[in-house]
């Protein structure tokens, strides 16, 4: 096979890379070592940046997600028993988030790249790229028990972490920085309407608590937990007892309870490797950085790679100019830097260390106290939150 595009993985970025690239006329083959039930039902991010609808309406992927998803105008944060709203349209010029869940996200590219795009090939597992300091990189892959390969002009890695992308990267020019907290997220789907019709970030002395939703039936909930907990150790009443302990205001406000569908334990890490280039390779998504849910801004950086590299290709096919290309890595950086800063600013805001001292715990409330009374402090946090500006 050949092609000028050669995308591993079908998540949400390298299914969006494909869009573009078809909207810009150019070829490409999209390889997803999973079926395609599995892609369109994994849990993952919920949350879209002003930035991401944008660009989702504008690839003809936005028509469901216009009429199903849930504009949110801000968010609640909660501490001491107060309750604090960030007023994003107002500190931002009028942006907003979307609650959109990955999965549907996925669905929407899914159908629209087998309707008009490329080669999307399900259960085809990369087994290595081969050449990516050369003018022709190929991907050897496995599909329907027959290894083949696929020509490239291109090689984008949205295959996360583990996939073979980033190992394909020589480690002499690889460099990697990396921070593990010492506490993960116990998410639960509920069965229940959301009892807030923003999301709420609560801080507790107990830890860390996030009200989400997936629809105007689902819930999605977050307790902060130990790492290396066990989903299965807590009982459903527990679960719900803990949240309404950490949700607790002063003015009486009740968390509804519902049954529970799923719930499993994510772990804390932020994550950054550079460069996102080697030679005609491009690291897109988790296989360049990976950052603490916090902030919601996984899915929203994969799409910030994707969308400059797209930009970057079809600058080079009008011009003949591989500027572009050639600023890949510093261009997705400097977005992804300021992703970790907010990502860890927020994570180390509400969470609560298992080290902490009751110094540490007041530098905490002060904080809180500072985005509720100043209204530079506000912007800055609703600037990150709706999303750093794409390249």
């Amino acid at each position: 096979m050949r092609t000028t595009v050669g995308i591993i993985g079908a998540g949400p970025a390298g299914l969006l890379l494909a869009r573009l690239l078809h909207n810009a006329g150019i070829a490409s083959v999209v390889l997803e070592s999973r079926d395609r039930a599995y892609v369109e039902h994994r849990q993952r991010a919920g949350i879209l940046e002003q930035g991401t609808v944008d660009v989702l309406r504008a690839a003809g992927a936005g028509e469901r997600m216009d009429r199903e998803g849930l504009r949110h105008d801000g968010i609640e944060l909660r501490y001491a028993g107060k309750r604090h709203r960030v007023d994003f349209p107002a500190l931002t010029g009028g942006r907003s988030v979307m609650v959109y869940a990955q999965t549907e996200v996925c669905k929407d590219l899914i159908a629209l790249q087998l309707k008009e795009g490329g080669p999307l090939l399900f259960e085809a597992e990369a087994l290595a790229v081969e050449g990516a300091d050369t003018p022709s990189p190929r991907v050897r892959f496995r599909h329907e028990g027959v290894e083949d390969v696929l020509e490239c002009d291109y090689v984008v890695g949205c295959d996360g972490f583990w996939g073979v992308a980033r190992e394909a990267v020589p480690a002499p020019v690889s460099r990697t920085f990396e921070r593990t907290y010492p506490f993960g997220w116990l998410g639960i789907l509920a069965d229940v309407p959301p009892s807030h019709d923003e999301l709420v970030y609560a801080h507790h002395d107990r830890g860390f608590a996030l009200l989400s939703m997936r629809s105007p039936s689902v819930s999605r909930l977050y307790l902060q937990v130990p790492e290396g907990a066990d989903a299965e150790a807590w009982s459903d009443d527990d679960i719900w007892a803990e949240l309404e302990r950490r949700f607790e205001t002063a003015d009486g406000w009740r968390l509804e309870r519902g049954p529970i569908t799923q719930k499993s334990v994510t772990p804390m890490r932020s994550y950054v490797h550079e460069p996102m280039r080697h030679g005609r390779l491009f690291l897109a998504g988790d296989a360049a950085h990976i950052v603490p849910p916090t902030g919601a801004k996984g899915l929203n950086l994969a799409v910030g790679d994707v969308v400059t590299f797209a930009r970057a290709l079809t600058y080079e096919k009008e011009t003949g100019s591989a500027e572009l290309l050639d600023a890949y890595s510093a261009t997705c950086l400097s977005r992804v830097w300021q992703a970790e800063r907010f990502s860890y600013d927020m994570t180390t805001l509400l969470h609560r260390a298992p080290d902490a001292t009751p110094f540490e715990d007041r530098l905490q409330l002060a904080r809180l106290e500072r985005l509720a009374s100043s209204r530079a402090a506000e912007t800055d946090l609703a600037e990150g939150y709706t999303g750093f500006p794409f390249g």
